[in-house]
């Protein structure tokens, strides 16, 4: 199972949803383990930003021994992710709504948009595991927009807490890797949420 993956070329790039860090690491072994060649991307945020969920020392450091190699940490050093074909794909475990939100409008001013929109250029696919408390709400039209662009594709997701949190939606993180596989054949999962 999963055979595809060993020596895929894979963006691993994590944004600032802290609370789901550590399933996000537990993916990110699961490829490595696979023999996937991950290339770590994280957000300004997600690198800089310590919270109760960890450090940010302590994330960029176990993110870099799962990979084996430095964190891509800067939209100067994301650029050339593209040029110089480092990706087969990208994934990002998670993806926030304010990510979402930047590529949807094509904003390049994190190290984690840009390494997507260089990625892009050669229009190969786009896994988002979002991780969001308004996806239902204020930030359904930038999924929506997404939803509907060439090359995006979405680990399936799920409401995670419906009663103190109506809006929120989180990717079923267990699924990232059949939906890595289905969208090297440019196919979404489905159901998309559940």
């Amino acid at each position: 199972m999963y055979e595809r993956l060993k020596g895929l070329k894979i963006g691993y790039a994590l944004t600032g949803s802290f609370c789901t860090f550590e399933r996000s690491f537990e993916q990110a072994e699961r490829l490595a383990e696979l023999g996937a060649e991950l290339v770590p991307i994280m957000s300004e945020t997600a690198s800089t930003v310590s919270t109760r969920f960890g450090k940010a020392e302590e994330n960029v450091r176990r993110l870099r021994e799962i990979c084996g190699r430095d964190v891509i940490m800067t939209a100067a050093d994301a650029e050339p992710v593209g040029p110089k074909s480092m990706t087969d794909i990208m994934a990002i475990v998670p993806c926030t709504s304010n990510t979402a939100a930047k590529l949807a409008g094509s904003i390049t001013d994190t190290a984690v948009t840009m390494a997507v929109k260089s990625h892009l250029r050669s229009g190969k696919p786009v896994v988002l595991a979002i991780a969001s408390n308004d996806s239902l709400l204020g930030s359904a039209r930038n999924i929506g927009e997404l939803f509907n662009r060439k090359n995006y594709y979405f680990v399936p997701m799920m409401q995670d807490d419906i009663v103190k949190k109506p809006n929120s939606l989180v990717a079923d993180f267990g699924m990232l890797l059949p939906a890595i596989e289905a969208a090297l054949d440019g196919i979404q999962l489905r159901p998309i949420i559940s």
